[in-house]
């Protein structure tokens, strides 16, 4: 029987470069060799292809060096895989870049197609789509980096009516980068400049009201999409900011989540919801604001490509519902040919 040949690619120019390289030495190991025939590529820092020696010892490593060369220049190089599984987050890797250059190469690739990996990529997108499906969110605000440049005070007159504190988030960048919390007009300010120094468009955010909790749950298929157990992030920060989500014992899973099965149940439905209603595909991990006090869910994003290490919240989601790492790795790539 003739294996499946699966290209693995890893790295990219993210702020979660070393987290795809962990998530990509995961699945190598654990996808079964009696049925896939594997090669795995590492993408610099730069948006360089390295070369399979290079990626080898980036891999060992868990950082890529630079060099190599540009990855429109090399994509021919996945020509005769059946299918690209693209482990990488962030911009030029998980938001519809990377899926686009495979779909014009008619390549299979696990996770989201261009649409839903653009659009939940764009947090400004995503809400406008999740609200005209009535599912609910937190109040927010866009703001442009040209608004913020000819009138920082009229800027400021126009978030007044999300009270404070407030979240200031880049647009299109995930994993908490450029992401703070401002509790007054010059804290505000400074948060706006720093999020535009990474992003032309910005996205401010009431915060949930009450003490939320952060729950998660995983979402598995395509067109009939089944739902994780719900699991809860518990942290002592006043955030899940960068730091915390990757700095060790800063934050502690809890699968089940210790929710009413009601809220749990609810969780589900409104994640396969916004999945659908995203054009998701394969995966995705949707977190959620749970108040206790008013059994409220407030839907905070739709990640299409979560952290894939063996100890991540994604496929401890799955494992807690009985899907081994192994079985859920090669189900992914069974449901990239499934959408071919």
């Amino acid at each position: 029987m003739r294996k499946t040949r699966v290209l693995v690619l890893a790295g990219g120019q993210s702020g979660e470069h070393e987290v795809s390289i962990h998530s990509a030495r995961s699945v190598l190991q654990a996808l079964p060799r009696d049925r896939f025939d594997v090669t795995s590529i590492v993408i610099s820092r730069e948006g360089r292809w390295l070369p399979a020696a290079d990626s080898l010892q980036a891999l060992e490593h868990g950082s890529a060096a630079s060099g190599g060369d540009l990855v429109l220049h090399q994509a021919q190089a996945a020509e005769g895989f059946d299918v690209v599984f693209p482990i990488l987050h962030g911009p030029n890797g998980e938001d519809g870049t990377v899926q686009g250059m495979l779909k014009l190469a008619r390549i299979p690739c696990v996770g989201s197609s261009v649409l839903g990996s653009a659009v939940c990529m764009d947090k400004v997108m995503a809400k406008a789509v999740l609200a005209s499906h009535g599912i609910p969110q937190v109040a927010y605000r866009l703001v442009t980096r040209a608004e913020f440049a000819s009138g920082p005070e009229a800027v400021l007159g126009r978030l007044a009516t999300l009270g404070f504190p407030v979240f200031v988030k880049p647009a299109n960048l995930g994993s908490s980068v450029g992401i703070s919390k401002a509790r007054n007009e010059p804290e505000t300010l400074e948060a706006l400049r720093v999020a535009f120094e990474l992003d032309r468009r910005v996205i401010v955010e009431a915060a949930t009201p009450g003490k939320p909790r952060e729950i998660e749950v995983g979402i598995l298929g395509n067109d009939d999409p089944r739902a994780s157990p719900v699991g809860e992030l518990t942290f002592d920060s006043e955030f899940y900011d960068y730091a915390t989500k990757y700095t060790a014992g800063k934050a502690a899973m809890h699968i089940p989540a210790s929710v009413p099965p009601a809220i749990a149940s609810h969780a589900q439905a409104l994640a396969i919801q916004a999945f659908s209603a995203l054009d998701c595909a394969g995966l995705a991990r949707v977190d959620f604001f749970y108040l206790d006090s008013t059994g409220e869910l407030f839907l905070n994003e739709v990640n299409t490509m979560p952290g894939f290490t063996r100890t991540s919240m994604y496929p401890e989601l799955w494992r807690a519902a009985g899907v081994g790492y192994a079985e859920l790795v090669s189900r992914l790539i069974e449901l990239a040919l499934e959408q071919r």
